[in-house]
């Protein structure tokens, strides 16, 4: 048996505040055509709509769902992402954002590109606000090459001969998102996961591959496979002058291999695991009902 085989998958969903992206985002990981082991929901400290809804999914959802939250404190995804990392129980983390809906195949794909020494990172569709709203109103209805609404439209199409010829691994440092993207835990063990001096919007996931770089680790690209949708939000993606950008800075110039705050802080708190979700409600209906 092969290790990719015998893998155990985890993924990590990180959110904030928009519950109704969440649910279309576990409603396609609860189709998929190969379910992961669990799904780790990590949350940046939305309001409680978003743990009601994870109450009110959890007793029928097919496989261990974890809710994480952490106080809204400031954008602090690099924290949210490694007690996810922490808490997860699988060999190999995708992490996907919670405004990503996945293709059927997701977990699969990502399963058959896992490979020893690497990490992968996938793609995306773009989504204008109409499409988003007919998503979010219509149930999983994923675009299609033709559909209206979308940019990159490329990446709705599952090719797996033209996606084993695009992942032969190399060092491509641009395009780095963490939106769509998979890792050994041990590698992320190794490179101590997200940077949690970076607060804000962005670039954390562009520091954590180049320590993956440095400790000699290879990008594997992934097109034309595990394909997701992205519902379309207002972005902060051309902020000027990022403090974030100069702490990638110094870690490519000092060829730094792990971060001094990072994912090592919460593996105490998950010794035992985090709780099932599925678990709990179940219980707390059995306890209503008797």
């Amino acid at each position: 048996m092969s290790e990719t085989a015998a893998m155990r998958i985890s993924v990590a969903v990180i959110t904030y505040n928009w519950p109704e992206a969440l649910q279309r985002v576990l409603a396609a990981l609860a189709a998929q055509s190969e379910l992961p082991y669990e799904v780790i929901v990590t949350d940046d400290g939305s309001q409680p709509a978003t743990r009601e809804l994870l109450e009110r999914i959890a007793r029928d959802y097919p496989v261990r769902l974890v809710h994480l939250w952490q106080p809204d404190d400031g954008a602090r995804m690099s924290r949210a992402r490694n007690r996810a990392i922490a808490a997860a129980q699988g060999d190999y983390i995708i992490l996907l954002d919670g405004d990503m809906v996945a293709e059927r195949h997701f977990v699969a794909d990502h399963r058959s590109f896992a490979r020893s020494g690497c990490f992968v990172q996938g793609s995306r569709v773009l989504t204008n606000a109409a499409l988003t709203r007919r998503m979010l109103e219509g149930g999983l209805v994923m675009p299609g090459f033709f559909s209206r609404g979308i940019e990159r439209r490329r990446h709705t199409l599952r090719l797996p001969a033209l996606a084993r010829w695009y992942a032969r691994p190399g060092t491509k440092r641009r395009g780095i998102k963490s939106c769509n993207m998979a890792f050994w835990r041990d590698d992320l063990l190794r490179v101590n996961g997200f940077n949690e001096a970076m607060t804000g919007w962005g670039r954390e996931d562009t520091e954590l591959a180049a320590r993956a770089f440095h400790a000699g680790l290879l990008r594997r690209e992934l097109r034309f496979s595990a394909l997701a949708t992205h519902l379309y939000h207002r972005t902060r993606k051309h902020i000027v002058d990022n403090p974030n950008d100069r702490i990638v800075d110094d870690t490519r110039a000092r060829q730094l291999i792990r971060c001094e705050f990072g994912l090592d802080q919460h593996l105490s708190e998950f010794a035992t695991a985090a709780v099932d979700l599925r678990v709990v409600m179940r219980d707390h209906g059995i306890s209503q009902s008797s």
